[in-house]
């Protein structure tokens, strides 16, 4: 198709990610006037109108939903070229783009980084921190190049690479601290602090609890894990939070936390990224790198924990 470009479809992709002409042109670098001459340009060449436009929001025509499934499968394709040329040139250098979940980023992501500066210098980590069925599907539309995240995701787009497990702790008001550690069915009658729905680690502490996730009953939530223990150091319930977030979280915070006896409640968190991407062995490398950081702040070394 004479004069259709790569950048066509990178611009005509990131208008249909965000579905607003100023947002896309921001992600892109360019102005908003230069990003809709781009896309009007590409609808000429194909000669038919590939967006709906209104003041509000951008919306797909089914032409463009077409379009933009085969154009993402090019972008991801060009993509892989270039890593291609990158694993063959020696240690891995340039950009990688990161995605790691929230219940992860605060307490891992500044080791990670510092780590894999000292070990891959010329590697330059672009992270991302988001909830795991966004950083998936940013991961099989190559918007990533692996994801940290908890296991098994079980897409078969994607391989999985395991670094390390972490216990679930039981963070309680302090005035609490003496109490017996409750078992699961004792917490389904107990006022619960969660994470806010799509976090999987949400989905993990409701299993434990044998709570379903449809309609959870006697249930808060929270934004962060730092919210969760502010509020259970306001004495407005309980909540379990992972093992690697102590060091963080419990600092100023009034709480007492105490350990489920076996079997406890935990988690394994693995790297993820897609089985075609040719950096795939330098990957496990930055993976093993990882794991390291991982395995030496966990368990953590915290006084005052009940066992």
């Amino acid at each position: 198709m004479i004069g259709l470009t790569l950048k066509h479809l990178r611009y005509f992709d990131a208008l249909a990610r965000h579905a607003h002409f100023g947002h896309a042109a921001e992600s892109c670098g360019i102005s908003q006037p230069a990003l809709s001459v781009q896309i009007k340009e590409l609808e000429a060449i194909l000669g038919a109108a590939l967006v709906e436009r209104n003041a509000r929001r951008v919306r797909l025509t089914s032409l463009g939903t077409a379009f933009l499934e085969r154009s993402r499968k090019i972008l991801v394709q060009v993509g892989e070229l270039k890593d291609l040329a990158r694993s063959a040139t020696g240690p891995l250098a340039g950009q990688l783009r990161l995605g790691v979940i929230p219940t992860v980023a605060p307490y891992l992501l500044p080791q990670i980084m510092t780590t894999l500066a000292t070990r891959m210098p010329d590697l330059e980590l672009y992270p991302r921190e988001s909830v795991t069925k966004s950083l998936i599907d940013d991961l099989i539309d190559s918007q990533l190049d692996a994801a940290i995240v908890a296991l098994p995701i079980s897409e078969p787009a994607l391989q999985e690479f395991a670094l390390f497990n972490e216990d679930f702790v039981l963070v309680r008001p302090m005035s609490e601290a003496d109490k017996p550690v409750p078992s699961p069915q004792m917490l389904q009658h107990m006022r619960l602090l969660l994470l806010e729905e799509g976090h999987c680690f949400r989905d993990q502490a409701l299993s434990f609890c044998e709570v379903s996730t449809a309609k959870p009953r006697h249930v808060m939530e929270g934004s962060s894990l730092s919210t969760l223990v502010q509020m259970v150091g306001a004495g407005m319930g309980l909540t379990l939070i992972p093992e690697m977030a102590l060091p963080l979280e419990i600092r100023v915070a009034p709480v007492s936390v105490a350990r489920f006896p076996p079997p406890s409640p935990a988690r394994s968190i693995g790297m993820v990224w897609r089985k075609t991407n040719p950096l795939a062995e330098k990957l496990m490398e930055v993976g093993a790198v990882v794991r390291q950081v991982g395995s030496k702040g966990n368990p953590p070394k915290i006084s005052g924990v009940q066992k």
